[in-house]
């Protein structure tokens, strides 16, 4: 989720990396920072080089393959890649001991996804309808944390980084999918994506000339979808932070999961989190 007038040149060109962001940056402030350590021992910054983007393909590759059991069709073994990685900044955190990348978002920007010919969101839902918001909207993907790591202070970094990112830029919309893992045993539970359904539904949905529709939507409508059941934690952080749901969600068949549209505008973020992300 740099400065957008000199793009980055997809990695595949042949050609120098030219990255929007070119520090380690303090997730709190943005400013650049000798060393890059913050809290909890992370530092967070925008990849620069191609071995830095391969160290995130690595960690999605553990968290998506390794442990989520989802087929990726990638040409590089042990790694998660795919045609939208070339178009896209990759934010990092690492751990500040190890050098390890424990965290990662990729970010595709409203040039970048022109040049890419569209937006991975919409290989599982019809974006239509936010086609007005294009010129200041960015997608959001492939977000994981390292298992050993998933405690506050990663996604604190990741986000805050994303915010500054946000302001920098002049942009002011988010969006992308947010995963439900939905088997279980190697059964599909579909009472619980309905469940989790139901709820974001009453709570959290976007005005109807937000709502889009999914390319391979689920057959949700006679399950039992009252259970209260707890939404994944990525999930449950970005509604606190003010993000509707676009609508019902789509199967993701190689991931396994069901995935919900989300988008964040910049101008419904929560008041208890404006300051922190925005410095405003």
């Amino acid at each position: 989720m740099k400065e957008l007038p000199t793009p980055t040149l997809p990695l595949s060109s042949g050609l120098p990396m030219q990255p929007l962001a070119r520090s380690w940056l303090h997730p709190g402030t943005g400013t650049a920072l000798a060393g890059g350590v913050v809290a909890h021992g992370l530092r967070v910054g925008w990849a620069r080089h191609l071995d830095e983007v391969r160290a995130a393909q690595r960690l999605r590759h553990q968290v998506f393959a390794g442990e989520m059991g989802a087929r990726l069709s990638s040409p590089l073994a042990g790694h998660d890649v795919d045609v939208f990685d070339d178009y896209c900044e990759h934010l990092l955190v690492r751990d500040a001991s190890t050098q390890a990348v424990i965290g990662t978002y990729r970010v595709l920007t409203p040039a970048q996804a022109r040049r890419a010919g569209g937006l991975y969101t919409e290989t599982e839902f019809d974006l239509t309808r936010l086609r007005h918001l294009r010129q200041r909207m960015v997608e959001l993907g492939r977000s994981c944390v390292h298992p050993e790591h998933r405690h506050g202070g990663v996604v604190m970094a990741l986000w805050t980084a994303l915010g500054a990112f946000m302001v920098r830029n002049q942009l002011d919309v988010m969006i992308g999918c947010a995963s439900i893992p939905a088997m279980q045993a190697g059964v599909f539970n579909g009472d619980m994506v309905a469940s989790l359904w139901r709820q974001v539904r009453v709570r959290h949905l976007a005005p109807f000339e937000f709502q889009v529709r999914p390319r391979l939507p689920l057959p949700l409508v006679h399950l039992n979808d009252q259970l209260d059941v707890e939404p994944p934690a990525l999930i449950k952080g970005y509604l606190r932070l003010g993000t509707q749901v676009l609508g019902p969600p789509a199967w993701d068949p190689d991931f396994n999961t069901a995935d919900l549209p989300m988008m964040m505008r910049i101008a419904n973020l929560h008041p208890r989190y404006r300051r922190h992300f925005l410095g405003a």
